[in-house]
């Protein structure tokens, strides 16, 4: 384990760097994760081999970027058990994925009186597109509760999910909290209330296996830039029968089948969706990621983030004056770990681990309603990935005792 899952850090050139004159220990993966060898060079293997534009050309160039783009979007189904690639929709970002949903099916399913059911643990990603459907249809916005611990209550979640429930959207995994919900729970409750289901899955598909045709989601959404793959490239999943239902959100070339002077019609699902010249490079470095997740089989990666968070999360709490947010059970855990160190603003605190070459978050983690929640301003935060190891853990912990005690000494 000390190493890293399979020996993983020799392919990310990125960690193997000095920052203010330590070696960097990067525990940011929860914003954005560093990128292998294999997949930078897809990317430039297709900028200097196949630079040509996806479904448009007939030439060869065209036809071997086509080929590659739309492999990924095989990869990707089958790295979440989607049941046709045609259920695959390349975004822009999770963000954007979820936007899609509410713009181009709340509004469709959502009429007024209606209620959406979201939870105090979501990113404004989550949050922000439900309050505009909300008003707009006169619809209301309800949030499920959290337990002591800081999981999702699944009491609050059955008293508040009913008959006007129209859509319940939930994050997989907190980007805060570090806590896995139930989403095949909820998605049965959903459905029992015909309602539908959406999973924000930014936090849960680079960690652990996904299964949306077993979590009976009717859309999954997540970001490449969290999973290996470059910023800029994203996946809405959404059951064919309900892409259907939806108008495409974006309008232009390359989304049509054919324009009028009057009026136009639109090719099939997913591409209907993908206006425009698209993230080809992005796509297939996505792909290129898949492959890299598979070869390291993602059971070992969730087991292994497990272990390290075992073995990290009792050195933290047993930090004087230190306070972990979302559940103390390393079980109940993923490589998330939020935290504030008392007498510290959390900015200050990731200054200092900064100067000692550690890079976590600090802030408010796009999270404002959950802040409101806890009674926090912000919060420091740590997020593992399977190129982490016990060295930077032990370099982690070492490093907020260093910082606790600067400060002390200031102080006094």
């Amino acid at each position: 384990m000390d190493k890293g899952l399979n020996n993983s850090r020799q392919d990310f050139p990125i960690l193997n760097q000095q920052v203010n004159g330590e070696p960097l220990v990067y525990l940011d993966n929860a914003a954005t994760t560093q990128k292998p060898l294999a997949v930078l060079n897809a990317i430039m293997d297709y900028y200097q081999h196949d630079n040509a534009n996806v479904h448009r050309g007939v030439h060869t160039l065209a036809e071997r970027a086509t080929e590659s783009y739309e492999a990924s979007r095989d990869k990707v189904a089958e790295f979440i058990n989607a049941p046709s690639r045609r259920s695959i929709i390349f975004t822009r970002s999770t963000t954007e994925s979820l936007n899609w949903i509410a713009a181009s099916f709340g509004n469709l399913v959502v009429s007024e009186g209606d209620e959406i059911v979201i939870s105090e643990l979501e990113h404004h990603s989550n949050i922000v597109p439900w309050q505009q459907v909300a008003q707009k249809q006169h619809a209301t916005l309800k949030y499920i509760g959290l337990t002591a611990d800081g999981e999702l209550d699944m009491q609050s979640a059955r008293e508040l999910i009913s008959d006007r429930t129209k859509i319940v959207a939930i994050a997989h995994a907190s980007n805060v909290m570090g806590v896995v919900n139930s989403i095949k729970e909820l998605a049965k409750l959903a459905h029992q209330h015909g309602a539908y289901i959406i999973a924000d899955g930014a936090q849960a598909a680079p960690h652990m296996p996904i299964d949306v045709s077993d979590l009976d989601v009717d859309f999954y959404a997540l970001s490449g830039h969290k999973m290996l793959a470059p910023t800029g490239i994203g996946v809405l999943y959404g059951k064919e029968a309900l892409l259907n239902m939806m108008s495409p959100a974006q309008f232009g070339g390359e989304m049509i089948d054919f324009v009028h002077h009057q009026d136009a019609s639109f090719k099939e699902v997913p591409w209907k969706f993908e206006a425009g010249t698209p993230n080809i490079s992005g796509a297939i470095a996505l792909g290129r990621a898949i492959d890299y997740l598979n070869e390291l089989g993602m059971d070992n990666v969730l087991a292994y983030e497990k272990d390290l968070v075992k073995y990290t999360l009792p050195r933290l709490l047993a930090i004087d004056g230190v306070r972990v947010y979302g559940p103390h059970d390393p079980d109940k855990h993923t490589g998330v770990l939020s935290f504030n160190l008392w007498g510290l603003h959390p900015h200050d605190l990731a200054t200092g681990l900064d100067m000692e070459g550690i890079a976590v978050r600090a802030g408010h983690h796009c999270a404002q309603p959950l802040m409101e929640y806890l009674n926090v301003e912000a919060t420091a935060r740590a997020s593992f990935y399977f190129y982490n190891t016990q060295q930077d853990a032990d370099r982690f912990i070492h490093a907020i005792t260093a910082v606790k005690e600067f400060f002390a000494d200031g102080i006094s």
